[in-house]
């Protein structure tokens, strides 16, 4: 069967796959990504490290430590920690990147561990930018990132994979930030939500790579968990560029090859040869679950928010309205890169920055502040009266200099906006490109440095037939259940949150014991629920299960309720993450529970049904009330999970094989 690219590379990490078996969306796989990063929580993961037993990494080649998110905090506390960080990495032999150096994402971009056609991972969100690339970025959570390092891989899910056709040209002036700010405040209604992009189209070829890197990034905002672009000539002129630049400095901060010659390990001549050599592609009729078309020439400058990435607004109506602003940034991993900084430079040349308006700026990396320094753009934005940040987060996580005070309206770079995230909750944040963001700082209010026609967005989107769903057989592991069997407990509710499930003010209440979990899940949603449920049950929810904040109760405490799995439409991932971190099984079938609506409805939120459910695991199937239901039985990966009892278990176990 065809595979889509992001089928391809994940074909590439996969760990223990039999021979033969191709890897598409939906299955569940052992990976072993080239590149691990983390940042200010390497600390965190350090813990969960230890906690395991593990005494030394898999591969030390692996990870990467950069410290951007706090650097601003000179107290005894935060040096403390980095210095805690920065000895744990000699220990171990890890490359490590000190407060200063730059923000993490920009530098495995900038040091190759972001390379095209490989897999990248990070403890971090916007892991999604090394798509600009071509490199399959995604996010994974801190647990993973400790069974990384002690093992040199984790699990994941191989999600939907949708198309994302771009056609035509920007008009001058137009970036790739409002291309992303007008695809997620176009396509509004969770199209993308946990799928996998790929960008394709006539489009692409015209975008820099920084415009790919930026949309790639804020693919994470769309709710997207990968964002991937072609590998083509663009992405080979800029790896030939970057190989010339890094050689001709040596390399930064990271080991030299054993040879002497001070070739950089990971950005080189024999790998750009090899690469160029057999491009990843995406084989021809290769299945998207959907495809979403775009004409670039119909977009315009727009803002996001406030407060979401999903509300735009045109840059000529927010001028109309005459929105006053107190902030403006140029800060982050999304939009502070030496193209970023020019486009801004180019804007306030000459000009300054409005009275009663802060304007901070900060680069990416160092590098990055040095270029910028070389080329006179930084030079210029200090002129204008701008205020420059050491490289690094800051402002855009509410940290550091210049936050939002209660009342002020911001207008920011950065690749998000919630309320209270710049600082205060009672101010306002949008998102713009980095010329109307310094434009905005110029006139004090939120406006563009040229004006532009409003035209429609030439936008759509198609839905294609679902494959037929005979996925190949999968092996049931020693120790996996057969079959699961049990009563269905029914709680319809769409878009169920973690709050709901498993109430915040336990959350942090960390002697809360098992028991004390099991006696008020589902508080929130449904006090009935405990005298509903009874031990062994199978729960069967609605449409994205487990919506919300990452905290892992949500799925401890049912499993320690006595559910023996929870059925659902479709899930949260980071929830699906944390219930087989746990040793949790839960699974997609969409088709069952339309069905338990229609027949039970949705009016009550839980609902004894009186069915039984039979799971074959061995036969991909559910049989309720004489009808069957395919399923795609769990891979080994997650039968391992299953079978230790989580994540934690099954590296102890490695460890102590």
């Amino acid at each position: 069967m065809p595979q889509n690219l992001t089928e391809k590379i994940a074909q590439k990490y996969a760990v223990g796959i039999p021979a033969g078996r191709e890897i598409h969306a939906g299955d569940f796989i052992s990976i072993r990504p080239e590149h691990i990063l983390t940042h200010d929580n390497t600390g965190a993961v350090m813990g969960k490290f230890r906690a395991v037993g593990a005494r030394r990494m898999a591969n030390p080649r692996q990870p990467m430590f950069a410290l951007d998110h706090n650097v601003q905090d000179k107290s005894e506390a935060n040096l403390k920690k980095y210095a805690a960080i920065e000895s744990f990495a000699r220990e171990m032999g890890v490359d490590f990147y000190p407060a200063g150096r730059g923000i993490g994402h920009q530098i495995m971009v900038e040091e190759g561990y972001a390379f095209p056609g490989t897999m990248a991972v990070a403890s971090d969100s916007h892991a999604n930018m090394y798509g600009g690339l071509g490199c399959l970025g995604t996010p994974i959570v801190r647990t993973d990132a400790a069974a990384i390092w002690a093992t040199g891989q984790t699990w994941w899910q191989v999600p939907p994979v949708a198309k994302v056709i771009l056609t035509g040209r920007l008009q001058p002036g137009v970036t790739g930030k409002d291309v992303i700010i007008t695809l997620a405040g176009f396509f509004h209604n969770d199209e993308v939500l946990n799928h996998a992009l790929e960008f394709t189209g006539d489009g692409v070829g015209q975008l820099s790579i920084n415009d790919r890197l930026t949309i790639a990034n804020m693919t994470t905002e769309w709710g997207a968990l990968v964002g991937l672009f072609p590998i083509d000539e663009k992405t080979l002129d800029w790896l030939n560029a970057r190989i010339e630049f890094v050689n001709s400095r040596g390399p930064a901060g990271v080991p030299s090859d054993a040879d002497g010659k001070g070739e950089h390990p990971r950005l080189n001549r024999e790998r750009l040869r090899q690469l160029s050599g057999n491009l990843p592609a995406a084989d021809e009729n290769a299945y998207y679950s959907k495809e979403l078309t775009l004409d670039l020439s119909s977009v315009r400058p727009h803002v996001s928010g406030p407060g979401n990435v999903k509300t735009m607004t045109s840059v000529a109506e927010m001028d109309r309205r005459n929105v006053k602003i107190q902030k403006a940034y140029l800060v982050s991993c999304v939009n502070s890169r030496v193209d970023d900084l020019a486009a801004a430079a180019r804007v306030v040349k000459g000009k300054k920055v409005a009275p009663g308006v802060e304007f901070y700026f900060a680069a990416a990396s160092a590098e990055v502040q040095a270029e910028s320094e070389k080329r006179g753009d930084w030079q210029l934005l200090l002129e204008a009266g701008a205020i420059a940040l050491p490289p690094g987060c800051g402002p855009c996580i509410g940290l550091g200099k210049g936050l939002l005070q209660a009342g002020e309206v911001g207008i920011s770079a950065t690749n998000r906006n919630f309320k209270g995230r710049m600082g205060s909750p009672e101010a306002e944040a949008y998102l713009a490109s980095p010329a109307v963001v310094a434009a905005s700082a110029i006139a004090g209010k939120i406006t563009g440095p040229v004006p532009y026609e409003a035209v429609p967005v030439a936008a759509s989107i198609k839905l294609q037939p679902e494959q037929d769903g005979k996925s190949e057989p999968v092996s049931l592991l020693d120790g996996f259940p057969t079959t699961v069997e049990g009563e269905l407990i029914f709680c319809p509710q769409d878009n169920l949150n973690t709050d709901g499930i498993y109430p915040g003010k336990y959350t942090y209440l960390d002697d809360f014991t098992p028991e004390q979990q099991a006696q008020v899940v589902m508080e929130n949603y449904d006090p009935e629920f405990k005298t509903l449920v009874k031990t062994g049950d199978i729960l069967a929810g609605g449409f994205n299960f487990g919506t919300g904040s990452s905290r892992e109760q949500a799925a401890t405490a049912l499993k320690y309720r006595g559910i023996q799995l929870v059925l659902a439409g479709s899930f949260s991932q980071t929830y699906k993450r944390n219930a087989l971190n746990n040793g949790f099984l839960v699974l997609e079938v969409p088709e069952l529970i339309k069905v338990l609506k229609q027949q039970f409805g949705t009016d009550k939120p839980t609902i004894r049904t009186g069915v039984r459910a039979k799971i074959d695991f061995s036969q991909g199937r559910i049989v309720v009330n004489d009808r069957t239901f395919s399923l795609r039985t769990p891979g080994p990966a997650a039968q391992e999970l299953i079978i230790a009892g989580g994540l934690e278990a099954w590296v102890q176990q490695r460890i102590r094989e």
